[in-house]
């Protein structure tokens, strides 16, 4: 066991008397800065690096794709362009972009990968077809400036393969399929991680069976496994351009999972730490760029959690004796 805490940060207690004051010293709180409205179902935003303009992805009505771009000006949302494609999207990334150029890789439901210039929405500029599937999840490293080695795409799909991708190819650098004969367990999220240099690089998968796996690309095995007994909605690196460290994973039936990266046990694999957050699906799990330690759960029903990590000192038996196992690294990762 690992005598590690997640915290929830309260919320703060906001008075409103006659007079119109506040009292905004208690503890951390989340305000709605804007409100827009759309015509489809969105199923991705995402945030042009180093703008103040973000990207809107879903599904029309008509089971058409739509991409909106907007920006914020003065305290309020301009849509910059929006335009329509012939089927729905799921996901989207900038994480494979060089940050000149800031291309969107997205996925949609008829299995395409597909790389777009913002400034011209017309085609995408590199295309395949990634999958049989509906592309569920899509992840991007070695672009922006953030993690080292070439700059890769990865997917994962309802067929129940997971396919890491070079852009400059039209076939996927590694493909991870499903036993064949066996029905596949649909892959709901992927994520890049442990990308410190140019050789190390790591994917985590998680799957609606509640399975997790995590390859090492650099090895080309199985690093190891898990099942959390839910499907995995949703699983995110704390950082990807470290040593492993934390990975955070949501589930269905309100179930969250933190795991301890640098504390292994050869037999009980991970440390981890398990909270029931809501009584609903948690969609998602992020980490605070600024701050690695806190992140928020996104619960189904409408919910949003603030947490912080609080590291483990030691390990210990369930009789409370120490096992030998310290957290590598010491208290603190860099």
């Amino acid at each position: 066991q690992a005598r590690a805490q997640l915290s929830r940060l309260p919320p703060r207690r906001i008075h409103t008397p006659e007079v119109g004051a506040m009292d905004c010293t208690a503890a951390p709180q989340v305000i709605e800065h804007l409100r827009e409205p759309l015509s489809f179902t969105p199923f991705e935003t995402r945030w042009v690096p180093q703008s103040a303009r973000f990207v809107i992805l879903g599904q029309n009505p008509r089971a058409t794709g739509a991409i909106r771009v907007c920006q914020l000006s003065k305290g309020k949302s301009e849509k910059l362009t929006e335009v329509e494609k012939p089927k729905g999207f799921k996901c989207g990334t900038f994480g494979a972009s060089a940050i000149e150029d800031r291309h969107l890789a997205t996925g949609d439901y008829v299995g395409n990968v597909q790389i777009w210039d913002l400034e011209d929405l017309r085609k995408p500029i590199w295309s395949v077809k990634g999958h049989d599937q509906i592309v569920n999840a899509i992840d991007g490293c070695g672009g922006l400036g953030v993690g080292n080695g070439a700059p890769e795409l990865v997917t994962g799909s309802r067929d129940g393969a997971v396919r890491v991708w070079d852009t400059r190819m039209e076939d996927p650098v590694i493909s991870l399929e499903p036993v064949e004969g066996e029905t596949p367990a649909d892959c709901w999220s992927v994520a890049f991680g442990n990308s410190y240099n140019d050789s190390e690089r790591c994917i985590c998968a998680g799957y609606d069976n509640g399975d997790i796996k995590l390859f090492d690309l650099r090895t080309m095995t199985l690093r190891w496994d898990t099942n959390v007994r839910n499907g995995v909605c949703h699983l995110q690196f704390d950082r990807k351009d470290i040593r492993m460290n934390k990975l955070g994973v949501s589930t269905l039936e309100s179930n969250m999972v933190v795991y301890d990266l640098r504390t292994y046990h050869p037999t009980e694999g991970y440390a981890g730490r398990k909270e029931k957050v809501t009584k609903s699906t948690l969609w998602g799990c992020h980490f605070l760029p600024q701050n690695r330690e806190v992140f928020a759960s996104c619960g189904g029903n409408g919910s949003l959690t603030l947490f912080k990590y609080s590291y483990p000192q030691e390990r210990v038996d369930d009789h409370g004796r120490r096992t030998g196992h310290q957290r590598q690294g010491g208290n603190r990762p860099r």
